[in-house]
């Protein structure tokens, strides 16, 4: 399996201040961060366009794991590449031609994921797996924080972890101390935690997801 990663959700921050934010998780112990755009379409939120992807872009050293939460992210990927991106993720769920888009965030520089929600099996995904550089798992429903984690996808990471030894698989939602076991154990190895470590002291928090 390939190593561990942890990647705070900055969905969680003081967007006001928002460079000293990813400074501080970077500096606590960040592998990537994480950037959840919503387009208020396919989830009810409505949170960052490129713009800001690009002023992150400005003071963060670690890598930009950008989740598309939209419905039609084919339209959109070009920008946010452009704007700092190291790597797109979209839902199998979305309008989306998966092959085309895949290609067409490859082109334009990142690395290419698929994100399925949690009641969506492993079959939607299976014949992607060996074309894409990560498979994020949603292990609550998308478009909110701080929801409560979903057990029953594990049973996906387990299978795709079967199908695709090498490959990033990622978990989004409820990770803490105590589910991040159950997670790194069925085969996630990059770990996206928001509220959990920004709640707290953030070296902290990553150290104590590390160590569980």
């Amino acid at each position: 399996m390939p190593s561990i990663k942890i990647a705070p959700s900055l969905l969680s921050c003081d967007f006001a201040n928002i460079q000293r934010e990813v400074e501080a998780v970077e500096a606590a112990g960040a592998d990537l961060l994480h950037v959840d755009v919503m387009d208020a379409h396919f989830v009810p939120n409505l949170t960052i366009g490129p713009p800001v992807v690009a002023a992150i872009k400005k003071v963060a050293k670690k890598p930009l794991d950008c989740h598309l939460m939209m419905t039609d992210p084919q339209r959109y990927v070009a920008e946010f590449a452009k704007a700092g991106a190291a790597i797109i993720t979209i839902h199998v769920e979305s309008n989306a031609p998966i092959a085309e888009t895949l290609e067409l965030i490859r082109k334009s520089g990142a690395k290419a994921g698929l994100v399925v929600n949690p009641e969506t099996t492993i079959d939607a995904v299976k014949p992607w797996l060996d074309k894409i550089d990560m498979l994020l798992v949603m292990s609550v429903w998308p478009g909110f924080g701080g929801q409560k984690f979903i057990s029953a996808v594990l049973d996906t990471i387990r299978a795709a972890r079967k199908l695709a030894p090498n490959l990033d698989i990622e978990i989004d939602g409820g990770i803490n101390d105590k589910t991040v076991k159950d997670a790194v154990n069925a085969g996630a190895n990059v770990l996206v935690a928001g509220s959990y470590v920004f709640a707290g002291n953030y070296a902290e928090r990553i150290k104590s997801l590390r160590v569980a």
